[in-house]
């Protein structure tokens, strides 16, 4: 039975009431008042149920699409402006005892190279992204007990916090780690991490044990449930994700709505972020396997509807994507990006992108100096914010202001303040030009002259070689 306040996963991810879902939505695909009055709903930018969305999914209308898109874009506008948050991934082991057949990192697999980085390759990985220009990170490794128990991870990230070289800083670490026990969750607040970050991969149970034969992540339920856990261990911000590609794109669909319902019914504030991932070429992996993968205008649909569903929470899109696709989905909804990213243990360092350990191909493999300046050439503000997080502007505290529009009053001169510690910092002088001419013109775009004085000030002592400053 379906109940979104339950805490069991096959209750809160109900299969029959998303098979219900789908065949409501298929039976309204073409019911234009329906549509029409769900699109109304959608431009209160409250948000919309699993099952108001899907039928928007159905709907094949070109006119009714180009109106989603629109108000996807409109959404995106009105709740994050013009600010792009930017981060990269840091592959700390690939060591994993589980066997998801999706994944270069199965056990199985015993011609992939198997690496963990000490503390020490830590730091030179993490200097390598400082020198970049990066101030936020996702931390990625397989599950392993022994090589990667939960102490591996703490120390990582307390490493990681630690190093301060030149003007760099790393100031928020987001984990993506396996699912674990309430304890454990509590270690990673006590740690000061972001977001914790844990991809379904898939809603629906039958295909989801039959993509993980062996190995703890077999266990629907424990997986399913483990945001709950983060979240009794005191852990504000969650981030949720399928892997496009394995099941049918409607059912994950419904299914992460489903999941995000449960999250603002049961703790009162729904993911902070989710990701949009979709199965890529990697080794010992042929895409090609999997029959459910999904086309770049059903990837933009997707997207486009999950910001008007879940118009509160960030989006991600990573390098998995070419730079043509990122610029479609930016426009629709999607608010963090990763730049100059390696998917490899100990990519960093190289000075050539290794590819034997990575865990997807990378299509986008632009510097994050590129990234940056066509991002500026575009019209956006590429962010290096931690703000909210060093705050405490986090969970609830961060949805209460978002809803009320207050976090604009943070966010635009935050965003414009680290992207002057870029240009100052790391930037080229081509990227630097654009850059002080878009924070020239976005300074007027700040409501507030009090917080647009302020900014100036902090933006003439960045110039003058302090850093740091934050609303």
């Amino acid at each position: 039975m379906y109940d979104p306040k339950s805490l069991k996963a096959e209750e809160f991810i109900s299969h029959e009431e998303i098979l219900e879902t789908l065949d409501y939505a298929k039976k309204n695909k073409d019911n234009v008042e329906l549509i029409d009055q769900i699109i109304a709903k959608a431009r209160l930018a409250k948000g919309l149920t699993h099952r108001e969305a899907s039928v928007l999914l159905a709907c094949d209308i070109p006119e009714k699409i180009q109106e989603i898109y629109d108000l996807a874009e409109q959404i995106k506008k009105d709740f994050y402006g013009s600010r792009i948050v930017m981060f990269a991934p840091l592959y700390l082991s690939n060591y994993c005892v589980n066997g998801c057949t999706y994944c270069p990192y199965h056990l199985k697999n015993k011609h992939i190279a198997r690496k963990k980085l000490s503390l020490e390759e830590v730091e030179k990985e993490v200097i390598a992204l400082q020198d970049m220009g990066h101030k936020r990170l996702a931390i990625e490794a397989g599950e392993d007990p022994v090589n990667n128990p939960i102490e591996y991870i703490l120390d990582c990230v307390k490493t990681i916090y630690s190093i301060k070289h030149k003007n760099g800083a790393i100031r928020r670490v987001n984990i993506n780690i396996a699912a674990t026990t309430v304890e454990n969750y509590r270690k990673l607040k006590e740690a000061e991490i972001g977001t914790y970050i844990l991809f379904q991969e898939t809603y629906h149970k039958e295909s989801y044990e039959k993509l993980h034969p062996t190995g703890p992540k077999h266990d629907y339920s424990y997986h399913t449930e483990a945001m709950d856990r983060a979240m009794e261990g005191g852990i504000d911000d969650v981030g949720l994700g399928v892997l496009f590609g394995l099941e049918l794109y409607q059912y994950e669909f419904a299914g992460l709505l489903m999941h995000a319902e449960h999250l603002e019914a049961v703790h009162g504030v729904g993911p902070h972020t989710i990701s949009v991932p979709r199965i890529k070429k990697a080794d010992d992996i042929d895409p090609d396997a999997f029959d459910n993968g999904i086309d770049d205008e059903i990837f933009a649909k997707l997207c486009a509807l999950i910001r008007i569903s879940v118009p509160y929470t960030g989006m991600i899109v990573s390098t998995r994507e070419s730079q043509k696709v990122r610029e479609q989905v930016i426009r629709l909804g999607v608010s963090q990006i990763s730049g100059g990213s390696r998917t490899s243990v100990g990519g960093y360092q190289e000075d050539i992108r290794p590819t034997d350990t990575e865990q997807f191909d990378v299509s986008d493999q632009r510097s994050l100096d590129e990234v940056v300046h066509w991002l500026m050439d575009m019209g956006y503000i590429p962010s290096f914010c931690t703000a909210c997080y060093r705050e405490g502007r986090t969970g609830d505290r961060f949805m209460s202001l978002c809803k009320s529009g207050q976090i604009q009053n943070c966010c635009q001169p935050n965003a414009l303040m680290t992207l002057k510690e870029y240009l100052m910092d790391y930037a080229s002088e081509d990227t630097r030009k654009v850059g002080e001419a878009l924070i020239a013109a976005e300074l007027n775009h700040i409501p507030k002259e009090k917080v647009r004085l302020i900014c100036e000030d902090h933006l003439q002592k960045i110039e003058n070689g302090i850093r740091d400053f934050r609303f």
